[in-house]
């Protein structure tokens, strides 16, 4: 199984919170700072009202797998950083992944060549 590059560190969050650009919807909040590196990171937070530990490990794992299905239309050289919101506990993966595809469209992320990939 191909691993990605998630952030992982506190003090990348944080910069990605004070410097990156943000958008929201009803379910999850993006945040995009420009990195310039040869490849995109993606951080996952989903506080205790999302849910039980269960609830938003899950969350994670669909947010997770919306970028890696995502991830060869999206550019490159982005930290990324979605904070679930409570409503999204009652979603499934379609609607996650909408979530997800609809914050990329309003960062305006997918990388030009988007038509050939969908």
């Amino acid at each position: 199984m191909k691993r990605f590059h998630s952030i992982k560190k506190n003090g990348d969050f944080q910069l990605v919170y004070g410097t990156g650009k943000s958008f929201a919807n009803r379910l999850l909040v993006m945040y995009v700072r420009e990195t310039g590196a040869s490849h995109s990171r993606i951080g996952i937070s989903a506080s205790k009202k999302v849910g039980n530990s269960v609830v938003r490990h899950r969350m994670a794992r669909l947010v997770r797998e919306s970028f890696r299905l995502n991830e060869n239309v999206l550019k490159t050289g982005l930290d990324i950083v979605v904070v679930v919101r409570p409503a999204a506990k009652n979603e499934n993966f379609r609607g996650i992944e909408g979530a997800f595809r609809h914050l990329c469209g309003l960062h305006n992320i997918f990388s030009e060549n988007r038509s050939e990939q969908i």
